[in-house]
């Protein structure tokens, strides 16, 4: 591979050399007792790269910053910023060392690029060269991101395999290394203040992990250590899926809560209607019975109306008939013959003709 294309790729996918400083600075706190302890002491980065630790260690600390790599153009890098660099193969640098001759061995983002059993002979390599109490730190891409193990991991072209962290903190524990430490970075901080959706338990767990290896030293130096050791850093895949867990956990139970209110309610208003229908039946049904009583008290005046009628058709029958026996009786002989005794009888009184 040419020079400039893995300096250009990683120009583009790893990061500025700013970006890359403001991240190694969480390994300060694991190094600067080391500062005090030893003096004149040497550091040793395996695959520099650019040379932001060089640079940060430089600026930081004490220590006498040395890296090798075998990317003549990332050292070009190196050399702009006048650093200690040399172009060599890492384990090769490594076996050249004294015992006991540096304080802190680095390699970020190496071990993925080299064969197994490579890396096992580093890290025993860096054993033997480690003063005690001296630290190795090994970076590389995290494969308990799903999307980091996937897919991201197989961007670089001259990434070999993933290597998984209880695989990466197991080989240091087997070799004789004091202590190890996991410690889990460049998650996004955003994923604690808002909801984990599926895509943040896929690609939300930190891309990026480093094991920590301490040399074994008296109980006094080591004691120096406790508290960065104890710290707990970055979010596992566990976590994630738990929170994600119970967040849905709470988005049931919501949504229970919900349907029950919703339930309640729309109980409470059919509790409404059927008082509502009560009342309107209620009110319906004297409605009716007065109807009734109406119809009932119109029937019988009808019926009085058709009695009145019939007794009126008899009076005007019974006037009709007394009239026709008034007329045939003024109409007869005998009424005419009798007209003059009446009028004797009436003694000159006005009478019926």
């Amino acid at each position: 591979m040419s020079n400039n294309f893995y300096k250009a790729f990683e120009d583009k996918h790893r990061g500025s050399r700013v970006l890359i400083k403001s991240r190694l600075q969480v390994y300060l706190p694991f190094i600067k007792p080391l500062d005090d302890i030893y003096t004149n002491s040497q550091t040793l980065d395996l695959g520099c790269g650019r040379g932001e630790w060089l640079e940060l260690l430089t600026e930081q600390t004490q220590f006498d910053a040395h890296g090798v790599d075998l990317d003549e153009g990332m050292l070009k890098v190196c050399k702009q910023h006048k650093l200690q660099y040399k172009l060599q193969d890492a384990l090769a640098c490594l076996k050249e060392m004294k015992d006991e001759s540096l304080t802190v061995i680095t390699a970020f983002h190496l071990i993925e690029h080299i064969p197994f059993s490579d890396l096992q002979e580093l890290i025993q390599q860096a054993l033997r060269v480690l003063k005690p109490a001296g630290l190795l730190i090994l970076e590389t891409p995290n494969p308990e991101n799903i999307v980091v193990g996937t897919a991201e991991f197989y961007m670089d072209p001259t990434h070999k395999q993933p290597i998984p962290p209880n695989l990466l903190t197991f080989i240091p524990d087997f070799y004789g290394f004091k202590q190890t430490k996991i410690i889990r970075l460049q998650e996004n901080d955003g994923l604690a203040k808002k909801p984990i959706a599926i895509i943040d338990v896929l690609r939300g767990v930190s891309p990026d992990y480093a094991v920590i290896a301490q040399k074994s030293a008296p109980i006094e130096t080591l004691a120096q250590f406790k508290t960065v050791f104890a710290k707990e850093y970055g979010v596992t895949l566990e976590e994630l899926a738990e929170k994600y867990n119970q967040q849905l956990i709470r988005e049931v139970q919501m949504a229970e809560a919900k349907k029950r209110t919703a339930d309640a309610k729309m109980q409470e208003i059919e509790d409404i209607i059927q008082e509502l229908d009560v009342r309107m039946c209620d009110k319906i049904q004297k409605v009716e019975k007065r109807i009734q009583i109406a119809e009932a008290k119109t029937q019988e005046a009808e019926a009085k109306t058709q009695e009145a009628e019939v007794k009126t058709q008899a009076a005007e029958a019974k006037i009709q008939t007394t009239e026709e026996r008034i007329e045939a009786l003024l109409s007869s002989r005998s009424w005419q013959y009798t007209k003059p005794i009446r009028a004797v009888i009436s003694g000159g009184k006005k009478v019926i003709k």
